[in-house]
């Protein structure tokens, strides 16, 4: 049962996001592919990744990477950002029009939160909180963003 649960409610927001991809394809010069919209997932679930942080999240190699990247930098999306520490390093920064593009997403995350403080007591969102937040950080290790980063940052 909870198998089918986790199924049914992954599926939903799946669908959600490609709606949201595809709704807004074709509707202008800097309109992003869906490979692009994947990227920008990753980049964004990295907080600000290296190139090659993007690189190895997304089991690509780096020319491939910096290919998406500056694709993504053209349409303006992301920015790079120079390292205080290494000069010779670049973060990948989310601009407003990445979280403008994110607007609806969050909108809609917001949207269900509401329903689910509507419908269920203080002591059952506690509790959802806690158990939401302990899938997230202990029981889908292989894909936390700090597997992906360098130990040595900035």
């Amino acid at each position: 049962m909870l198998s089918n649960t986790f199924e049914e409610l992954y599926n939903r927001f799946r669908v959600h996001f490609y709606m949201q991809v595809f709704s807004k394809e074709n509707s202008g010069d800097d309109t992003l592919t869906s490979v692009e919209a994947f990227s920008l997932e990753c980049i964004k679930s990295l907080g600000e990744p290296t190139v090659a942080e993007f690189a190895k999240m997304m089991g690509i190699s780096a020319p491939n990477a910096a290919y998406k990247v500056n694709a993504l930098i053209q349409k303006g999306y992301i920015e790079k950002v120079q390292s205080e520490t290494d000069h010779r390093e670049y973060f990948l920064r989310a601009t407003d029009k990445l979280k403008d593009y994110y607007k609806n997403s969050y909108e809609f995350l917001q949207k269900i939160v509401e329903r689910c403080e509507e419908r269920f007591s203080k002591e059952d969102i506690e509790r959802l909180d806690h158990m939401i937040a302990t899938i997230t950080d202990e029981m889908i290790p292989e894909l936390d963003p700090k597997h992906f980063k360098k130990s040595d940052r900035r």
